[in-house]
């Protein structure tokens, strides 16, 4: 039978290797968030180097003011539509990638819950008698930890709904200006 002593060190030694897992499963899966972010910002830049270097042969080319307001308004409804679709697909890599680290980590502390309360019930089963209130204050401590955890992934759950949100808000914003400049130019012709 193992001492006390032993199954502790050997719930530690589990428990640090779990550690090292989940961050190096979160390292990974904030590299893979980073390069679809750079991805993106890289495809973006050049679709945008490519429409503008068209876009300034088209303006050189107007023969008039009016023509030269006509196709200034003519972009600027593709150019809101670009930005808007730009501001959906880093909201959804930003989801992506906090749903992954929600789910490595829930994972992981759902593992870890599982173990420290099974030490906890074994360690209960063979404590002397007397050790009850130490029993009850590790189980205590576990429930709150879990608890503050639950609390902590509702939270960020929340935050990115809410940027989830301001983004679609803002994106939509910005096409109903760049609409309502491309009517207004329209009527001034």
């Amino acid at each position: 039978m193992f001492s006390y002593q032993d199954q502790f060190s050997a719930a530690t030694k589990s428990n640090l290797q779990a550690q090292l897992d989940l961050i190096n499963t979160l390292t990974a899966k904030a590299f893979e968030g980073v390069e679809k972010i750079v991805e993106l910002n890289l495809s973006a830049a050049k679709a945008s180097l490519e429409e503008s270097a068209t876009a300034a042969k088209q303006l050189a080319s107007a023969k008039d003011a009016q023509e030269l307001l006509a196709l200034a308004a003519s972009q600027a409804q593709p150019g809101a539509e670009k930005a808007a679709a730009y501001g959906r697909h880093l909201a959804s890599i930003v989801s992506a990638t906090q749903a992954e680290f929600t789910k490595a980590a829930e994972a992981q502390v759902a593992e870890t819950s599982r173990k420290v309360g099974a030490l906890i019930d074994e360690i209960s089963k063979n404590a002397p008698p007397g050790s009850e209130q130490a029993i009850s204050l590790l189980k205590a401590t576990l429930s709150n930890a879990n608890a503050g955890y639950e609390q902590l992934t509702k939270s960020t759950k929340q935050a990115v709904e809410t940027l989830e949100a301001n983004l679609s808000n803002a994106a939509k914003q910005f096409t109903a200006a760049a609409e309502k400049t491309v009517a207004t130019t329209r009527a001034k012709k």
